[in-house]
């Protein structure tokens, strides 16, 4: 079982244990749900809408296709090359 104190301005601090069982991390939301018989449950706040804004491409923009997936991985490739040659990592 995992304790906490309430400080003076209302605030706790969870536990390792019950943040790492949650998956969660400074900056996550919490939500608190208050449950019918009294007690209370914690569960972490998803990301909203706008996390995916950007993540789909736009309807306008053709996709590309394979040739152009070829060129840039050969580019990438390239230039991994000569970075390797120089001493880079």
């Amino acid at each position: 079982m995992a304790l906490s104190t309430l400080t003076s301005k209302g605030q706790i601090t969870l536990p390792r244990e019950v943040r790492e069982h949650l998956h969660i991390a400074e900056g996550d939301r919490v939500e608190f749900r208050i449950e019918r018989d009294g007690g209370v449950r914690l569960a972490p706040v998803s990301g909203s809408v706008r996390d995916l804004y950007g993540c789909l491409r736009r309807a306008d923009v053709p996709a590309p296709g394979l040739e152009d997936l070829e060129e840039a991985l050969l580019e990438s490739l390239a230039a991994d090359d000569e970075r390797i040659r120089r001493g880079g990592r």
